[in-house]
């Protein structure tokens, strides 16, 4: 009899990966749903599956679990450690502890590091390994982050995590690894790509952690490789310790008149521009915050977007509004009150302000000061000479240093470079531009060569 099918279901968004296990009796083992179901739900849809059971690995730093939804809506268990302290109904798990699928176990190991509750989950036919939902301890080509829990607490996590993959990893080598975090993920840390295929064998011929000669240098290779992270991750595991609001309806868009919203605007609420770059440097609502709707929509709104006063959207007629709410659902942000009703046009034929931003060609990058915004770890792989390097994340802090223009901001393709600018313009520059196009095009256009380091 062949192994159990487990479906993979990727955000690519947020670099991780959810796993459906057919269970061979039309019910399914989900394990590390986040609230946005559509894609689960039509993986169980098309191989006529039940959700049984939801299991999470850990607390979620990065999306709000469906573990609760999947509770309330499917009737699943909801089988999790018995440490994290959930305050909802569910099989609170210890290490060793085994769950009986019907044909097929699920035994919990005991995995703290990147988080202090962190179980992953060995599946297993009779004494057969079949693989192990690892969530973000072992993933492929790397570890989980372990500086969410508590700064003071990260070198004691990674301790914690170097113990933890060698657990996994004296597992038989042709057990398969489903890891939750993969590439893409800000919990993950040099990752492969998310979905990667990958058995406990491949990950002790290629995990430069787990060649490490010893628990020093897996530390420092680890603590080495972490980046920055959005605010909203320090929100997102209690929220998941208490269990996210049940859903009761799909999420709509409201319109609201311009002017409703221009009042709104006027008593704290923010506008979120959610149109492609083109269209929000042509033109936009004065002090606008772009952030094009695409597949990593979700981590800068909870990177750049307040969660705490009302937002209100701008997109164009073609844009998903389902797809909007449900990537704002899923990190926590129920705050947004509606759509501004007729787009921009209306916006503009009400005679509200509005502003623009131009986008220049590489060859206009010349003798203009240049604002790369890319992660650290992008920037000192390859950067223009000369450029100054602020993370998006930290543009809004640190916009008056920028108050004085000309300055082109650039990121790898233009999404990122018009979110910072529109932070810019909202603090007063004078003169925000936006690179069409990454860093290697303007080198290939003025002949330069790359820097690299920081």
């Amino acid at each position: 009899m062949g192994d159990p099918p487990v479906s993979v279901v990727p955000d690519a968004g947020l670099g991780n990966s959810a796993y459906l296990l057919d269970l061979g009796d039309g019910r399914a083992l989900a394990v590390d749903a986040s609230r946005d179901l559509r894609s689960l739900r039509r993986a169980a849809a098309a191989r006529g599956l039940h959700v049984a059971y939801a299991a999470d690995t850990h607390l979620h730093a990065d999306f709000l679990s469906g573990a609760v939804q999947l509770a309330a809506t499917d009737g699943a268990q909801v089988l999790a450690s018995r440490a994290g302290g959930r305050e909802f109904p569910h099989r609170g798990l210890e290490d060793g502890e085994e769950v009986n699928l019907g044909g097929l176990t699920l035994r919990a190991i005991g995995t703290p590091g990147h988080t202090d509750e962190h179980l992953a989950f060995l599946l297993l036919d009779g004494s057969r390994e079949i693989g192990v939902f690892s969530g973000g301890s072992l993933i492929a080509g790397s570890a989980a982050r372990v500086d969410l829990v508590a700064p003071e607490r990260t070198e004691e996590l990674a301790r914690a995590q170097y113990h933890s993959l060698h657990r996994i990893a004296a597992l038989d080598p042709a057990t398969a690894l489903w890891p939750t975090h993969g590439g893409g993920s800000f919990c993950s840390t040099a990752a492969a790509t998310v979905g990667t295929t990958t058995t406990i064998g491949d990950e002790l011929a290629a995990s430069e952690l787990l060649r490490a000669p010893d628990q020093d240098t897996f530390v420092r290779l680890l603590l080495g490789s972490l980046g920055s992270h959005p605010p909203y991750f320090h929100r997102l595991g209690e929220m998941n310790r208490r269990g996210p609001e049940v859903l009761t309806d799909d999420p709509t868009l409201e319109g609201l008149q311009p002017t409703v919203v221009a009042d709104l605007v006027a008593a704290g609420a923010e506008i979120v521009d959610v149109r492609p770059v083109a269209s929000f440097a042509q033109a936009h609502p004065a002090r606008a915050l772009s952030i094009p709707l695409r597949p990593a929509f979700a981590s800068w709104l909870g990177w750049l977007a307040p969660d705490d006063r009302p937002l209100v959207v701008l997109r164009e007629a073609g844009q998903d509004a389902a797809e909007i709410l449900w990537q704002a659902l899923k990190i926590g942000y129920a705050n947004i009150v509606g759509e501004i009703a007729g787009g921009i046009d209306a916006w503009q034929t009400a005679g509200l302000p509005t502003a623009a931003i131009d986008i220049v060609s590489p060859t206009d990058v010349s003798g203009v000061r240049v604002l790369d915004i890319r992660q650290a770890g992008e920037y000192a792989a390859g950067h223009l000479p000369g450029a100054a390097n602020l993370e998006l994340g930290d543009v809004a802090e640190h916009a008056a240093a920028y108050a004085d223009g000309p300055v082109v901001v650039m990121c790898g393709h233009g999404e990122r470079a018009m979110s910072a600018a529109s932070l810019l313009a909202r603090a007063g520059a004078a003169d925000v531009r936006v690179l069409h196009g990454g860093p290697d095009d303007v080198a290939r256009a003025l002949d330069l060569e790359m820097e690299q380091g920081p």
